[in-house]
């Protein structure tokens, strides 16, 4: 049976709706902290650090499409040493969506359900994305397609008509001034698009997995293309030293924007909305590939049963950091270390494999 059903513009989709997620709110916060006025130069960086471990991962899939990153890795440097080795994945992915569901309870519970339990918002998102994972990877990339210009659209439209509001000298000098800060938040920026790393299980059902690098390219370009616009459509409305007194400078953006006309004063409600359906994809992803992963690593028919017995633990993962600022503190330090294993890790293995299939090549040519 043929399960290669993926579509190259799925495949995107997926990419897409994966990146642009919970990291919506805080982004142009991180980057204005990073650089300054040189947020955006510090976001472009943190994209084309991104799209670095996204190619790596491409390359990786189109040289091995039949398997993801949990069996080839076994391939390129032994069984049990590419087993340990994705444990560290399925642990990384695993806490990515505990803390995605846990930034979601926040804003939920600080912007619209005040009175509302954090413990439930966090509950019902993550049962929602329980339940969603156990359907296969065809449904699973109908859903993102489906969701994905519901997503884009208004996050477009809110980015346009606050351009109106901008004032192009909060943007200068486009070069911030703290170096080493800047680094900083180019790692954390480029921690935004380890959903990414999705595209290793998307590959081996892809109808055709060369065109993976196209998928990969839209993906990229669009969901990073986003988040630079954002960035610059808050700095130029706010400017640096206000929107550092800003929690999620996203969703003011939204509360002081109106539709010509004041058909509507303030889109925050409807950014809102949007928002969610964003951290649902993202979650949806961290989630399932967590499950499929294990799946993977245990030879096990199905994700399904997984699905419902990783939950409990998920949700002890999302509720351990203590308040809101310790939880953002522990999601930049994750999103820093991780990019060992979106970035470097992959790298080690595409440099061993290409070594490896070298020598391999180079012994078979001096047989014959």
């Amino acid at each position: 049976m043929d399960t290669r059903h993926i579509t190259t513009t799925q495949a995107a989709a997926i990419l897409i709706s994966t990146i642009i997620g919970v990291g919506v709110l805080p982004l142009p916060l991180f980057a204005v902290q990073a650089g300054g006025t040189g947020a955006p130069l510090v976001t472009f960086l943190g994209m084309v650090l991104g799209a670095i471990g996204l190619f790596i991962l491409t390359f990786l899939g189109i040289r091995h499409p039949q398997k993801t990153i949990i069996t080839y890795s076994e391939d390129i440097i032994g069984k049990w040493f590419g087993r340990f080795c994705s444990l560290f994945v399925i642990l990384f992915f695993f806490i990515l969506t505990g803390l995605a569901a846990r930034e979601f309870g926040e804003v939920v519970v600080a912007g619209v359900l005040q009175e509302t339990p954090l413990e439930v918002t966090v509950i019902v998102m993550l049962l929602l994305a329980c339940i969603s994972c156990r359907n296969n990877i065809n449904v699973f990339s109908y859903i993102h397609s489906f969701y994905l210009p519901m997503i884009l659209a208004p996050v477009l439209i809110v980015v346009a008509l606050s351009l109106k509001n901008a004032n192009l000298l909060y943007l200068r000098p486009i070069i911030g001034t703290n170096l080493p800060h800047m680094f900083l938040g180019t790692l954390t920026i480029s921690a935004l698009f380890q959903g990414s790393f999705i595209v290793t299980m998307i590959i081996p059902s892809m109808k055709n997995p060369k065109k993976a690098i196209k998928a990969s390219l839209w993906g990229i370009s669009i969901s990073g293309g986003l988040y630079l616009l954002l960035v610059i459509a808050t700095v130029s409305v706010f400017g640096t030293e206000e929107m550092k007194q800003i929690f999620w400078p996203t969703l003011e953006l939204a509360r002081t924007t109106a539709v010509p006309g004041n058909v509507l004063q303030r889109l925050d409600v409807i950014f809102l909305a949007v928002w969610v359906t964003a951290v649902f994809t993202t979650l949806f992803s961290s989630y399932y590939f967590t499950i499929h992963s294990i799946k993977q690593l245990l030879n096990l028919p199905d994700q399904r049963m997984l699905s419902c017995f990783i939950f409990p633990f998920v949700f002890i993962s999302a509720m351990l950091p203590q308040n809101l600022l310790q939880m953002y503190e522990f999601i930049k330090f994750v999103g820093r270390v991780g990019l060992l294993i979106t970035i470097v890790y992959p790298g080690l293995l595409l440099t061993i494999d290409f070594f490896k299939n070298r020598g391999l090549k180079g012994s078979a040519s001096q047989q014959t």
